[in-house]
């Protein structure tokens, strides 16, 4: 198997921050310079949203912003040109960090498995979360991922049995996902001890059943449930939080300076 970004970071001994970015959103032109705003802001993986009309796991704020992408010119295959162009530095500086498609399996279907595959990863793609994939159906669509050095990522959830989170474990390439409470994007409410402790004994027991690292996402909204996150889990995803600070953006410059100011403050 290749070696890519993804797997190179995964081994180094560090707390993960990873954004959930959609493209095109809130305005065309911005995603390139919303690239560039996180990584120079310090996202150490950046999850880019394929958009779908029907994002079932999604909440109200990403499946808006996936309508805004599509009104926006937004494909699959425009979505990997754009990630080439942003890996050769043509409309920002060179992105270099690790870059994962975060989508449903429609969209991949009606381009081409295979093709879809080879595109991603000769556009610089580094890996792929796809939350309708079930594990246990994934055996094929792995190994060709793998075959060419793209890492695929599943998902843990509150109420995944111990069994289950062994499976996920080991088919995961290099980490798994956790979502913190069993909510769409955006809808999933962290406050307080009582929700604080469940998370804990979640992710407690996750961590037993598991050898490969994980991050949590859904709910989290600022440094202070980042920095619980990294206590708990081996990385924090912000996303909903993210979009939900760029929505005002009348254009591609406000828009990076927005991105770039929220990522600073969950630094």
């Amino acid at each position: 198997m290749q070696i890519n970004r993804i797997t190179s970071l995964l081994r180094q001994d560090k707390k993960l921050l990873l954004a959930y970015y959609m493209p095109e959103y809130p305005v065309p032109g911005a995603t390139l310079p919303v690239l560039e705003a996180l990584q120079d802001n310090g996202a150490d993986i950046i999850e880019l949203g394929i958009p779908f009309s029907d994002p079932v796991g999604d909440g109200p704020v990403i499946q808006d912003a996936a309508q805004t992408a599509i009104r926006n010119g937004v494909t699959l295959k425009n979505l990997l040109q754009l990630v080439g162009k942003a890996r050769a530095g043509d409309g920002c500086k060179p992105i270099t960090a690790p870059i994962l498609l975060m989508g449903y399996c429609n969209p991949l279907i009606a381009y081409g498995g295979d093709c879809f595959l080879t595109d991603a990863k000769a556009a610089g793609v580094d890996g792929l979360l796809l939350p309708d994939l079930p594990p246990e159906e994934a055996a094929d669509f792995l190994e060709r991922a793998r075959s060419i050095g793209l890492t695929v990522v599943f998902l843990i959830s509150p109420v995944t049995p111990p069994e289950r989170i062994e499976l996920i474990d080991s088919l995961s390439t290099d980490f798994s996902y956790c979502l913190a409470v069993n909510a769409t994007t955006g809808t999933a409410k962290l406050e307080g001890s009582a929700a604080d402790a469940a998370v804990a004994d979640y992710l407690e027991r996750v961590r037993r059943h598991t050898r490969k690292k994980f991050v949590v996402g859904f709910g989290i909204r600022d440094r202070a449930k980042v920095e619980r996150m990294w206590q708990l889990a081996d990385g924090a995803v912000v996303g909903t939080a993210l979009l939900q600070h760029l929505a005002g953006a009348a254009n591609p410059a406000e828009t990076a300076y927005l991105a770039g100011e929220f990522w600073r403050s969950l630094r």
